[in-house]
């Protein structure tokens, strides 16, 4: 497995989300499944796992301590996200983003990880106006040992800037794909000027660009397809442009359409790196794989060129991801 640096924490060129393995994508792999399907990534390369606290409400930070457990800890990068706000769980009394409240979320996630450190503790879902404080307690965690590095998720260039000069951040985790490009007009030139790893989390369009899913397709129970507008079945057959486009590459390269769409985020630079989940080991090895696909400076730009030529129809927006929880059973269905 070719390897990227995260500014100076060097990790897999691909890392593996593990949201999935507790809720957000319909029916989970059991516990001893997911170990496993786990420690398969490791053994084909990929030291880099990430997790967050929020992600089934602290379930997700428990699975992955217990995955990560019997690994080499000196091999394995953990990248691991505090909520803004407090939720349930959280029965301390100081505000999330007091230099105590940050410093009992990192407990009890150092706790349920199996860890005495995190290697990026990354500020999830941005708070705007907390950038500098939150700077300030990562700085001292890091000093400490507690943390290797910090980072910001859905970060704007404005709350990046003030945050890094106060303890340089190490990275960005945003969504990126052919499907959600946002963040190239100021975001990533920014990292890449400056040091900053960016971490691609969707990158594959929740699934969409590996071909795999269709109008017809059914999204039910905790998935969140069902509220993601992308999978709108009228909004999936109008982005079928985009899916003829990376068939075509993928049969050029001898390659699968989700490795061209994996292929196509590491060629946007040597300090992005996807992460995107992987729940069989197929698609293990088929994502990992992608890796190994390079693609040509002028295959990259004519690639771009079309897609430029591409409206993509429908969003992956939080707040629709916010409205899971009340969305009757039968929508999308």
């Amino acid at each position: 497995m070719k390897t990227r640096k995260l500014r100076n924490l060097e990790v897999s060129a691909i890392g593996m989300g593990c949201m999935g393995f507790t809720h957000a994508y319909g029916e989970t792999p059991s516990e001893s499944d997911g170990i496993k399907l786990v420690h398969k990534a490791f053994e084909l390369g990929c030291n880099f796992f990430d997790t967050a606290e929020m992600y089934s409400y602290f379930k997700n930070e428990e699975f992955v301590g217990k995955a990560l457990k019997d690994l080499p800890r000196d091999k394995i990068v953990i990248s691991d996200k505090f909520w803004p706000e407090k939720f349930q769980g959280h029965d301390f009394a100081e505000e999330k983003l007091s230099e105590t409240g940050i410093r009992k979320s990192l407990e009890g996630s150092l706790r349920r990880l199996q860890t005495d450190y995190i290697d990026v503790y990354i500020e999830h879902q941005m708070d705007d106006g907390s950038e500098e404080q939150v700077a300030f307690v990562m700085g001292k965690l890091i000093g400490e040992g507690k943390i290797r590095a910090w980072g910001q998720s859905s970060a704007t260039l404005d709350q990046i800037q003030r945050a890094n000069v106060v303890t340089p951040i190490s990275a960005i985790q945003s969504e990126y794909s052919m499907m959600e490009r946002k963040w190239e007009r100021d975001v990533i030139p920014y990292c890449a000027a400056n040091n900053i790893g960016f971490m691609a989390f969707s990158p594959l369009g929740n699934g969409f660009l590996s071909g795999k899913y269709t109008s017809k397709d059914e999204f039910t129970g905790n998935d969140i397809r069902r509220v993601i507008t992308r999978f709108a079945s009228e909004n999936m057959d109008a982005n079928q442009p985009l899916l003829d486009l990376i068939n075509r590459f993928a049969a050029d390269k001898n390659a699968s359409p989700a490795q061209i769409a994996l292929a196509w985020v590491l060629a946007g630079g040597s300090f992005i790196v996807p992460i995107p989940g992987m729940r069989k080991e197929s698609r293990i090895k088929e994502n990992l794989g992608a890796a190994d696909i390079e693609l040509t400076a002028q295959e990259y730009s004519a690639l771009n060129a079309e897609l430029a030529k591409i409206k993509i129809h429908g969003t992956r927006d939080g707040k629709d991801i916010k409205k899971l929880g009340t969305v009757p059973d039968n929508v999308n269905k």
